[in-house]
């Protein structure tokens, strides 16, 4: 089967960091899918994994965790799917990738995909939609159409709006749980995306965060939810996270971060992490399928939208390498999708 993969790591300008090679086709079994993939989708860990290391693969690796595409066969102890299920899902980290013609999947970590999307629009949604969503069902237990006390909307505070989980998170935020979302965004093109997602508020998050959410009459928020460089924006969401409030982050920290700060407010931090399930094996790994199916279930419903922006084609090691250099110049409104071998 036609895959991309790595066997050194490599910077991406580099064109050896990403090869078209050709694998065998794997065979599944036990709760297993074999899906034969028609879209996949680039995140920022396909950069953060395939990032230059002094290491070489003995086999090529495959990198991808995020696919649409088609059940072509099945293990024995699959009970949800049948061949020719339109499905979609982000996989498992210690697994190989969907960058490839057929992946295997566990039955657990996959969704039914949502019947009026194309498949490219499919691909976009799986990674950063279970990031989101369990960003803020689980880790910041935001509930269902959430209502303070007060009889207001609580507040959320999403940084590093544009990109591809907080445009999703921004919709879930607005749209299914009530929330005031407060984004951040940089740019003219990046505002009016995080706007027409549902954001009600818009602040930059090269700015003095504090002062603006001042300024747009916000002291402080609900909640929090670090997107993009914790070690730069922990201190301040500290500072504007109300009491007994949560900061929710899915950026790794470079140095220590201060978390007395959260002390007298007996505020908490969590971190997400959407591989958890599946690397651990967790008993409640079942749960990323479901969560995908509602997310199907709303697009369908009009809900949610696909957050879409750039479609490449061939799946290919030059478009791939293309795919990556966008995310890594840090300009990337939504997400970047490539379909068909």
């Amino acid at each position: 089967m036609k895959a991309v993969a790595l066997k050194r790591y490599l910077p991406i300008a580099n064109p050896e960091s990403l090869l078209d090679v050709d694998l065998p086709r794997p065979a599944p079994q036990g709760r297993d899918l074999l899906v034969a993939v028609k879209a996949i989708a680039v995140n920022p860990v396909d950069t953060k994994v395939r990032a230059p290391k002094d290491k070489v693969e003995d086999t090529p690796r495959v990198l991808g965790w995020d696919a649409a595409g088609v059940v072509e066969a099945i293990g024995a102890d699959v009970t949800g799917f049948k061949v020719g299920d339109q499905v979609f899902y982000a996989g498992d980290i210690t697994r190989p990738g969907s960058n490839s013609e057929f992946q295997l999947v566990d039955e657990r970590i996959v969704g039914h995909a949502p019947a009026s999307l194309s498949v490219e629009q499919a691909a976009a949604l799986p990674l950063t939609a279970i990031t989101a969503w369990e960003a803020l069902f689980e880790r910041l237990r935001v509930p269902r159409k959430a209502e303070a006390a007060s009889g207001k909307a609580p507040s959320i505070l999403i940084i590093g709006g544009a990109g591809g989980v907080g445009s999703i998170a921004i919709q879930l935020a607005a749209k299914v749980a009530g929330l005031n979302v407060i984004a951040t965004a940089s740019r003219p093109e990046s505002e009016k995306w995080v706007r027409e997602l549902g954001a009600q508020q818009v602040i930059n998050h090269f700015g003095d965060i504090p002062a603006q959410l001042k300024g747009i009459g916000f002291e402080q928020v609900d909640h929090v939810l670090i997107l993009n460089d914790t070690d730069k924006h922990f201190p301040a969401a500290a500072q504007v996270i109300a009491p007994q409030g949560t900061i929710a982050t899915i950026v790794e920290n470079s140095a220590p971060l201060d978390v007395s700060l959260l002390k007298a407010k007996s505020a908490g931090f969590v971190w997400e992490f959407m591989f958890t399930r599946s690397m651990f094996q967790t008993p409640d790994m079942g749960e990323q399928g479901k969560l995908l199916n509602e997310i199907a279930a709303l697009i369908d419903r009009g809900v949610l939208r696909t957050t879409l922006s750039k479609v490449l084609s061939p799946i290919n090691a030059a478009n791939l390498r293309q795919a990556h250099a966008d995310l890594e110049g840090g300009r990337v409104i939504g997400k970047i999708v490539l379909k068909d071998f």
